[in-house]
């Protein structure tokens, strides 16, 4: 179990490769024979006291949240363009292009495919360019096109086209989004920086409904053209717009995107370097499928895999969510205003969990209590018709997708070097989940007692995740275990640092005065349960 101290592939760090910084850096003092070139942290461009590195890190920081903020004007412009389909149903688009209910399902679940297939080559893509702002920017030009052009389908065959169209590019955003935070974030940040991403997906969910209310309403026969046809063209067009602004506003590596000083990137790479033990890079000499076979090895990701997808079938009410509003009674524009706070709901109980997840570097708990939530209110739904408990279920039901959010965390956090195989990882995870939203598209056909049956299969299926959410937790422990277990024979045989097992490694270089420059310490690699 060597291979699992530090992290699931150490035999690919060489340890001959270079620091992150050039050789002027000041050196670093003599470290033990655990503290290779793969683990030792970059040298800083110049003497720098503990008190600068925090001013320098504050400043970081600052500077990127507010450029990773447009991710989440993004993803709110991904689903508006995946989902608003769903909207233009109420409004005519199932008439007008002769679908019936099976057809219609077939549209929504096409996009899936599209979806799964591009994933994993678009990550690997990924970690390989040094600008990935300009990646996502082009592809996100690109998905604006497609959607704009599904308002000018006149049948099946063309709305089947578009959305597989559709979900082969918009599948490069999330995994790509969410390899480039975990470049920058350390694992105490990055569940709360995930639950700001994943915010756009639910204030989407609200503002979909609302703009669909505007444009359906008020955009019915404008130059010929049915309303639910302007609702492809706005959001595809505003898609566009964003698409342009990303390319400049995105930040790429920690090694040379523009806008922060020298010592900010140092500062960003160290970050890295301290959160786990060792540089966030590649092996020289790495080959391409290099990460892909670290995870088609690890028996870890396919746990996480079956557990993502009956996890992402519970969740596939999302799709259907105006559909379930309209079974409180009301006529389309109440129900789209109504199926909004839900998800404004949803949006606030996200931030709550994965904040305090960050803070108290728990999982587990902080994704299944979601989906107990999300339990009650598919069985309130199962067991009454009546609107007032309809509605506080859908409250319910949105909010589960907390512990989704958290889950993005778990998959980084548990896979966190080399670079190339966390992207991978991330892809083929979320790439192999989409199978459940697939399915999902036609778990909702039974339509019979407000959806009864539905909702019974999305209960066992929450169920399904729960379980597996309790052997994931179950085997990293283990793995934890068996670390803790090496590491107190290694100290016993004085191969580890005295004090190395509670206060980490102490790394960096001294300055004249004495102060350290860089980390104080590399603590040793624990999974996060």
């Amino acid at each position: 179990m060597a291979g699992e101290r530090r992290h699931p592939d150490p035999p690919l760090n060489n340890p001959s490769q270079p620091s992150i910084m050039d050789e002027r850096s000041p050196p670093s003092p003599p470290s033990s024979d655990k503290m290779s070139s793969s683990n030792r942290p970059p040298s800083p461009p110049q003497a720098m006291s503990p008190e600068r590195r925090i001013i320098v890190e504050k400043s970081l920081k600052r500077k990127l949240d507010a450029r990773c903020s447009l991710f989440v004007l993004i993803y709110i412009m991904n689903y508006l363009d995946r989902n608003n389909i769903a909207a233009a149903r109420l409004r005519g688009l199932q008439d007008d292009l002769s679908l019936d209910d099976q057809q219609y399902a077939t549209c929504l679940s096409i996009l899936y495919v599209g979806y799964i297939l591009m994933q994993v080559p678009s990550n690997i893509l990924i970690n390989l360019i040094s600008r990935p702002s300009l990646y996502i920017a082009i592809v996100m030009l690109i998905w604006g096109v497609v959607s704009t052009l599904t308002g000018i389908v006149h049948n099946f065959s063309g709305m089947v086209g578009a959305r597989f169209v559709l979900g082969f590019v918009e599948a490069a955003f999330l995994p790509g989004a969410l390899m480039i935070l975990s470049k920058w974030y350390t694992r105490k940040e990055l569940t709360t920086r995930n639950a700001i991403l994943f915010c756009g997906n639910l204030i989407s969910n609200a503002f979909s409904a609302l703009i669909a209310a505007g444009v359906l309403s008020n955009m019915q026969g404008v130059l010929g053209h049915a309303a639910w046809r302007w609702l492809f063209w706005i959001e595809g067009g505003i898609t566009m717009a964003v698409a342009i602004s990303a390319a400049f506003i995105l930040p790429d590596l920690p090694t040379n995107t523009r806008g922060f000083t020298e010592e900010e990137l140092y500062v960003a790479q160290l970050r890295m370097t301290e959160d786990v033990g060792e540089e966030d890079k590649d092996a020289e000499g790495q080959k391409i499928f290099d990460g892909f076979f670290m995870v088609v090895r690890d028996w870890k990701v396919y746990v996480m895999m079956l557990t993502f997808t009956a996890y992402t079938v519970g969740l596939s009410f999302n799709a259907f969510f105006p559909s379930l509003t309209q079974t409180l009674g009301f006529s389309y524009v109440p129900t789209l205003l109504m199926s909004a706070p839900p998800w404004a709901f949803a949006c606030a109980v996200t931030l709550v969990v994965c904040w305090h997840s960050d803070r108290t570097q728990e999982k587990f708990w902080h994704i299944t209590l979601p989906m107990v939530g999300g339990l009650v209110g598919f069985l309130i739904c199962m067991v009454t018709l009546n609107t007032a408990a309809r509605y506080v279920a859908l409250f319910l039901q949105a909010s589960s997708y907390a512990g989704f959010v958290v889950f993005y965390s778990w998959i980084s956090s548990s896979f966190p070097r080399p670079p190339a195989k966390r992207a991978v990882a991330l892809a083929a995870i979320n790439a192999f989940s989409q199978l459940g939203n697939v399915a999902g598209m036609y778990v909702w056909d039974l339509k019979e007692d407000g959806y009864r049956k539905s909702y019974g299969i999305v209960t066992s299926m929450f169920g399904v995740a729960i379980f597996g959410c309790w052997v994931f937790r179950m085997i990293l422990s283990r793995l934890n275990k068996q670390m803790d277990k090496e590491d107190a024979i290694a100290a016993a045989e004085g191969r580890v640092p005295v004090g190395e097992k509670s206060e980490g490694v102490v790394t960096g270089s001294e300055t004249e005065d004495g102060a350290l420059a860089g980390p104080r310490v590399v603590k040793p690699f624990r999974y996060l349960l």
